[in-house]
């Protein structure tokens, strides 16, 4: 495990200054240009939520999307795409969010979660909690149970962990940046 974790770790490239000036952002598409370690990423994710009976895989728009949905086919779940304002074609339901540079909004279609569901939320990274925070309300709002929270990547100097006060997080990777 720790060497797939490693591998992980060493395929992902931080990019200085993006998307503005004094973010390190963490690239995870460079995961994806490796397919033995895109492979470990999602078999370590199965293997602990193999026994959890996740009936819904919700990923978060962008990256999100990438790790969650082939996620849910291992774990033969249902996935919902979180995704930006407007970008879904039937009604929706949201929940807005400050991130640790801007203010946004997610939206997911109505009836995609059930009442009672057990959902996993799905995300490339937590910095300061904001995206998986509006993720936990809205599966709320609908009257799902978030089981956890995953995500490829943490940067634990931005404490996103205490903004999901509540909801546990698993987490491959650390990094850390400005």
């Amino acid at each position: 495990t720790e060497e797939k974790k490693k591998l992980i770790l060493d395929s992902i490239r931080g990019i200085p200054d993006f998307p503005k000036k004094g973010i390190l952002f963490w690239d995870v598409t460079t995961i994806m240009l490796n397919h033995t370690a895109f492979q470990y990423t999602i078999d370590l994710f199965a293997e602990h939520y193999k026994d959890q009976k996740i009936d819904v895989v919700a990923g978060f728009e962008a990256r999100g999307l990438i790790f969650g949905a082939p996620l849910a086919l291992a774990l033969k779940a249902a996935f919902v795409p979180l995704r930006k304002p407007g970008k879904l074609p039937g009604a929706t339901v949201s929940e807005e969010y400050v991130t640790e540079y801007s203010t946004d909004k997610i939206e997911m279609h109505v009836g995609a979660i059930q009442e009672g569901q057990r959902v996993l939320l799905v995300d490339d990274l937590i910095a300061t909690g904001g995206t998986l925070n509006a993720g936990i309300n809205l599966v709320h709002k609908v009257g799902g149970v978030v089981v956890e929270a995953a995500c490829v990547i943490e940067l634990p100097f931005l404490q996103g962990r205490d903004k999901i006060k509540g909801t546990d997080l698993f987490v491959l990777v650390e990094k850390e940046g400005a």
